[in-house]
């Protein structure tokens, strides 16, 4: 089978995409069996993953990602798309916005990568796809969601959320979003030869910046009301590569 691309749904995202159906699809690889499911959707043939596995399971520093990369270079899947829920560190980008990832700051210190055994030195000048990042902004437009051209995504190594502190440093590292998990993947995939897009949907304003206490609650929250936008611009994208 020839997948046109892969698409990773976080939160909010996941679940969404196991609903959509599909033959389900199972993918050994040295380090682990990948399980997705194959959707066929406008002529587009889309391999789909749901990052924190069924009934969201699997914490942040936990998913393999490692694994998920090896998959799709198995399988000659030369896209991949992705969601994230991040929190915001611009005031004026508040819950709902949505943004074409483009550069980032990995702060989870997990030392991920596929190159453990041999001396790989792979550039990072583009870590999410230009190309990605374009068809997401179209596809929103489609939509009548507008999506931020560009935006520096930080991430740390999770499950906490970060403290006030860590937040006022990262804002002067020029950080615009924080998150625990796209990082991860824009590393393995690009050491994959894979193409890798990340759409990150704001559901809060980062901690000392909201008046309360970032939670898991409002992640959920902001992601019921705009996961299935999210679903919509991944998939458009999908479609808009099987054309090409």
């Amino acid at each position: 089978m020839k997948f046109d691309a892969a698409i990773i749904g976080g939160t909010g995202v996941g679940s969404r995409l196991i609903a959509l159906g599909g033959a389900p699809v199972h993918i050994p690889t040295p380090v682990g069996t990948i399980r997705g499911r194959h959707l066929e959707h406008q002529g587009a043939n889309i391999l789909l993953l749901s990052r924190h596995s069924a009934g969201h399971k699997v914490p942040p520093h936990k998913v393999n990602y490692v694994g998920m990369a090896t998959a799709l270079a198995q399988l000659g899947v030369k896209h991949c798309l992705a969601s994230a829920a991040v929190g915001s560190l611009r005031e004026e980008w508040g819950p709902g916005t949505f943004i074409a990832c483009s550069d980032f700051l990995d702060f989870t210190f997990r030392n991920t990568t596929i190159h453990d055994a041999t001396v790989v030195h792979t550039g990072f000048n583009d870590p999410f796809s230009p190309d990605l990042r374009s068809s997401f902004i179209s596809q929103g437009a489609k939509l009548g969601v507008k999506v931020e051209p560009k935006g520096i995504y930080l991430a740390g190594n999770g499950p906490r959320y970060e403290t006030p502190h860590e937040i006022t440093l990262y804002r002067q590292f020029g950080a615009d979003i924080v998150g625990m998990t796209a990082t991860s993947e824009a590393i393995v995939m690009k050491e994959s030869g894979v193409r890798y897009g990340c759409l990150a949907i704001v559901t809060n304003l980062a901690a000392g910046i909201s008046p309360i206490e970032p939670n898991h609650q409002e992640v959920e929250e902001e992601m019921n009301r705009s996961g299935e936008k999210a679903v919509q611009i991944l998939l458009g994208t999908a479609v808009e590569l099987a054309q090409k």
